[in-house]
């Protein structure tokens, strides 16, 4: 399956502008699935009123629908959305041509303060596509092992991160990326933003992870769309020749 990672400088609220950008970006690469960062049609809105668009007219998820059904593809990334009951979520989408997943962030980012306007997810949500099964989780996840844990989460093939992760706590990322793939014996893919917006600058560091931790694209710190394949053969090679997972700790709900 090949993946292309939207490395997008989401400009500040501009959903439009945003669009295009994306737009252009995905005619530019032929792909199976399409990953954007986190809140990418917005930038990283902490205070959503006013800003985040309601779940049943939202322009961005419109578009999401309208461009897997044009390329016959997965599109996903999160969106700051409202809903119905009034409440925000920061809510991860997976869109293909006949059909729609989602995933409410459960880490909210308490140092930013998103705990105090959004709600939070309670699962880890997994989706199948082109034979793969994907683990969808958004941004300050990363750092919450337990939460993702193969088995525990559930049996999947892939991780999938959207991110608005900052320059200063870059190492972070580029290691948790690799612990994930690593301990979960899975490919990762980790799409972060460009750019900077009131309260942060964001290098990118967009990247995909094999099972072994090896990196097998790093989209570095520029606006661009990058791409890898992703081999389940190779992946259940890796899993059959060394069984970590068979002597993983178990956790229960």
């Amino acid at each position: 399956m090949k993946v292309a990672l939207i490395q997008l400088d989401s400009q500040w609220c501009d959903v439009r502008q945003n669009i295009a950008r994306a737009s252009q970006y995905m005619r530019d690469v032929e792909a199976d699935m399409y990953v954007l960062p986190e809140m990418w049609s917005t930038g990283f809105v902490i205070k959503p009123q006013g800003v985040a668009e309601s779940e049943s007219t939202s322009t961005s998820l419109q578009w999401m629908r309208e461009m897997a059904f044009e390329k016959d593809c997965a599109i996903c990334g999160s969106l700051a959305v409202s809903l119905a009951d009034g409440s925000y979520r920061n809510r991860h989408y997976f869109v293909t041509k006949n059909s729609s997943f989602f995933y409410d962030k459960k880490h909210l980012f308490s140092h930013g303060k998103e705990d105090l306007n959004y709600q939070h997810g309670d699962v880890p949500v997994i989706v199948k596509y082109k034979d793969f099964r994907l683990l969808l989780q958004t941004c300050y996840d990363l750092r919450f092992p337990c939460f993702s844990r193969y088995g525990r989460a559930g049996e999947y093939d892939a991780i999938v991160y959207v991110a608005n992760w900052p320059s200063s706590r870059r190492l972070a990322w580029d290691v948790l990326l690799k612990a994930r793939a690593i301990e979960n014996q899975c490919y990762v893919i980790g799409v972060n933003r460009v750019g900077s917006d009131e309260t942060c600058i964001y290098d990118g560091g967009s990247a995909v992870i094999d099972p072994l931790g090896r990196i097998l694209v790093d989209a570095k710190d520029k606006e661009n769309v990058s791409s890898a394949e992703l081999s389940l053969d190779n992946l259940q090679k890796i899993r059959s020749r060394f069984r970590v997972l068979d002597d993983r700790d178990l956790f229960t709900y």
